[in-house]
């Protein structure tokens, strides 16, 4: 019997799989995304032509946003334009850019119903996340980058390069005013990046809710309304959003730094945190059940809670290593010291608008007393119920005058102190020198308390 060796045919060598789309080429395709949607096309419209639009016109009216930091001085200097433009972009426009950028950038794929498509196409989760993260901050760069340039270029066609008056009092040369300018423009990046953190973390959790496109307006309204609240220091310096205000700080003499530090580190632990908490939400995302948009009521728990964790441990951070970060950061030697160097600055200006003989604010060695609700209770915290008496030496007639000011202090230490005689020296919001009105630098003038000095 012979038996047949029947030879069986290796079986075909499996194809390999196909390799995952480059992140450049899925960046680059992002990016055609985000500039071909109308409502971002419209946004850097009005971010590199808006500003420079709002500050030439509001120059050109007699009636001035005295009630908005650096308003007053928007007659005097194209610098001041730029610096009314970024308070009302920390209040209102760089949450409203977040939302619309990084609170819709993965939320659109739910609307549209692209996700199966995208991953067929591009075969990677992790490409995926970084191209629309990437894709998102571009976007938002540039709209600030619009936001800066034309609200400088409008204020110096108003204006010109002119010196700015600080928050002390203190003159500021153009250039010296230009580069702090700049860096203030620069230190609101960071809340800016927490917020587009958050606002990425929002649009994957909730997917096509529109409380995702909302997230990040609703998170930074929430902190401003904390702001406003008579919180210890270190509770106020934790919150992201800090770094908003935080930048005043660089137009006193010297500068006060160490707020704007915290905050823009926090900001930044902050957009770290909430942008890996995105990153895990989505990997672990099941993209195959159609009628699964989003992350549901678990994830967005599993977001909260790690963000209210950073939020307590800065706050400890901050009230273990900063001095007198306990209460309100605002007493009353802080407001004396501060009222008594503003005026000082400020009566300089005022004699050499004048044209009166020059001086030094050594010359006049002005001290103040304030006192909050006429003495009485703690002489502490924010209200608008500080009054101060400046006292100076008027120089060659060696005599002592005093002056009285009303203030109003908010709770981040910033106030305005109005005047209340003598008329003389701050009864009148004009004074006429040469023939000329100009504004009385010493009617009402614009302070900042440092809370951690």
């Amino acid at each position: 019997m012979t038996a047949t060796v029947t030879e069986t045919p290796a079986p075909e060598a499996a194809s390999p799989a196909a390799a995952a789309v480059p992140v450049s080429r899925v960046l680059r395709f992002e990016l055609i995304k985000q500039f071909s949607a109308w409502r971002v096309r419209l946004l850097i419209l009005l971010c590199w032509i808006g500003p420079a639009l709002l500050v030439f016109a509001i120059d050109q009216q007699s009636t001035l946003p005295s009630d908005t930091l650096f308003g007053r001085w928007m007659h005097a200097t194209g610098w001041a334009g730029s610096l009314v433009a970024l308070g009302f972009c920390g209040t209102w426009g760089l949450p409203l850019i977040t939302s619309v950028v990084a609170g819709d950038v993965f939320a659109s794929e739910d609307r549209l119903g692209t996700w199966r498509h995208l991953l067929i196409a591009v075969r990677s989760h992790r490409r995926i996340f970084v191209a629309k993260a990437i894709a998102s901050l571009t976007v938002i760069l540039l709209l600030i980058a619009g936001l800066t340039f034309s609200s400088i270029l409008g204020g110096l066609l108003a204006e010109g390069n002119n010196p700015l008056v600080g928050l002390d009092g203190h003159s500021l040369a153009g250039g010296d005013a230009g580069t702090r300018v700049l860096l203030a423009w620069l230190c609101v990046l960071a809340p800016t990046l927490a917020l587009a953190a958050i606002g990425l973390l929002g649009s994957i959790a909730l997917g096509r809710s529109p409380m995702g496109l909302l997230l990040p307006t609703i998170v930074a309204l929430g902190m401003q309304a904390a702001q406003m609240l008579p919180l210890p220091v270190a509770v106020r310096l934790a919150l992201p959003g800090y770094a908003f205000i935080s930048w005043n700080g660089l137009f006193t003499d010297p500068s006060q730094l160490k707020p704007l530090l915290i905050g823009i580190t926090v900001s930044l632990v902050w957009a770290i945190v909430a942008t890996a908490l995105a990153y895990m939400v989505f990997v672990r995302r099941d993209f195959t059940n159609l009628t699964n948009d989003g992350a549901g009521r678990r994830v967005l728990t599993v977001g909260v809670l790690p963000l209210a964790g950073v939020l307590a441990v800065t706050v400890g951070l901050v009230a273990a290593t900063t001095t007198g970060a306990g209460g309100s950061g605002i007493d009353q030697s802080k407001v004396q010291k501060s009222v008594a160097t503003a005026f000082a600055h400020l009566y300089k200006l005022q004699e050499d608008e004048m044209r009166r003989p020059p001086l030094t604010e050594a010359q006049l060695h002005a001290t103040a007393s304030c006192l909050k609700s006429e003495g009485l209770g703690t002489q502490e915290g924010p209200g608008t119920d500080w009054r101060c008496t400046v006292s100076w030496s008027v120089p060659g007639d060696n005599v002592t005058a005093q002056a009285v000011y009303q203030l109003d202090v908010t709770a981040n230490g910033r106030y305005i102190a109005d005047g209340d005689g003598p008329q003389e020296v701050n009864g009148y919001f004009m004074i006429v020198t040469n023939g000329k009105t100009i504004s009385n630098p010493l009617w009402q003038f614009d302070g900042n308390v440092d809370l951690l000095s």
